[in-house]
């Protein structure tokens, strides 16, 4: 059964909402790295909130010497909270266009930078002309083809999707077909240097799909689906890997509507601790169950796929996201609808309850 809720009830919640109780935040993974921000969306569910206040102040513009800035290099899209090292501190991992740094949580001090293999260096002077434009150039034509222009560096990011375990090892999903992990060159040493560990090229029924984001169940495999609604699971250490077809994803290729990020699945997937796997493609929302030893679509095994409305033709452009835990609260799956005046749809994830009205 499928409950529609328009989406400015979820924001009017979101923006009187003062505390989080644990009923309401997902299980901890214990694979992932132990902080509160492990990978993108902050959790295995996908949920993008902390159990932590945030800033509280009066609205108002910062001063000068309260804003930090540190040359990365661009397009670095989040960063990610390690767990502690043996000296009690921790670092945030994050990759861009051409380099993968290590920051420390601190100082913000840049502890460590790998350069990208095969793709330009964009350098300080560059970074600094850019900004410089658009301080004195923010409007009009030309600000435009300058922020057109700027905006053409992401086509080249080539690792958006990332994962960080509880060993600190940083996951990369390539769009070149393949998975990397990196760490540190000394075990424990949060200033070493970041090293290659290993890397999984897809197997050749992958051959040329995209990773649509990366996550981890409960039992420590890493989990993805592709652009086309192919699911990949690898044991962390890269030395075991199963695939399977999500329902109804025939065709998904020529179904496809933009060449970059309209494909059949745009979206991550969004983990529960029993095994459930959900992903939203272009016109279903599905529940996959991973079995610890596969995938199963079976509806046997609990799992289902949904059709949602889809009138714009792109799908839905939202991350699963879910919501009730360890038997507290309605357990829901969320997502926005396809259509172009989009409304919030929310799914049971298993049996509707008895007794809900």
């Amino acid at each position: 059964m499928m409950i529609k809720h328009k989406v400015i009830s979820v924001l009017v919640a979101s923006c009187i909402a003062t505390s989080i109780s644990a009923a309401q935040l997902a299980p901890k993974n214990p694979y992932l790295a132990d902080s509160q921000n492990p990978f993108p969306h902050g959790d295995t569910a996908q949920q993008d909130v902390m159990p932590s206040v945030g800033p509280v102040d009066v609205t108002r513009q910062l001063k000068a010497d309260e804003i930090e800035y540190i040359h990365t290099g661009p397009a670095f899209f989040g960063s990610y909270t390690s767990s502690e090292y043996p000296d009690g501190k921790r670092v945030y991992w994050s990759n861009g266009l051409d380099r993968i740094i290590k920051i420390d949580f601190d100082t913000h001090e840049i502890l460590s930078t790998r350069m990208i293999d095969g793709v330009p260096v964009w350098t300080e002077e560059q970074a600094d002309d850019a900004i410089g434009y658009f301080n004195d150039n923010n409007e009009g034509f030309f600000a435009l083809v300058r922020a057109f222009q700027e905006a053409q560096k992401l086509t080249s990011l080539a690792s958006v999707y990332t994962l960080l375990d509880n060993n600190n090892d940083y996951y990369l999903a390539n769009k070149a077909g393949y998975i990397e992990a990196f760490s540190d060159a000394e075990e424990g040493v949060r200033d070493s240097a970041i090293v290659l560990k290993r890397r999984f090229d897809y197997p050749a029924e992958l051959a040329g799909q995209n990773a649509m984001g990366l996550n981890m169940t409960y039992d420590g495999w890493i989990v993805t689906v592709t652009d086309t609604g192919k699911l990949l699971a690898i044991k962390p250490d890269f030395s075991e890997y199963h695939i399977a077809d999500l329902q109804h994803n025939e065709g998904a290729a020529e179904k496809a509507t933009r060449p970059t990020g309209y494909g059949w699945v745009r979206n991550a997937p969004a983990l529960d601790k029993n095994g459930g796997i959900y992903i939203a493609s272009q016109e279903y929302m599905h529940k996959v169950i991973w079995t610890g030893n596969g995938f199963s679509t079976d509806e046997a095994d609990g799992a289902w796929a949904i059709p949602y409305d889809n009138s714009w033709g792109h799908g839905t452009g939202s991350t699963p996201s879910l919501m009730g835990f360890e038997g507290e609260g309605d357990e829901l799956v969320i997502i926005t609808d396809g259509n172009q005046s989009m409304s919030v749809n929310a799914y049971w994830r298993n049996e509707i309850p008895a007794d809900w009205k």
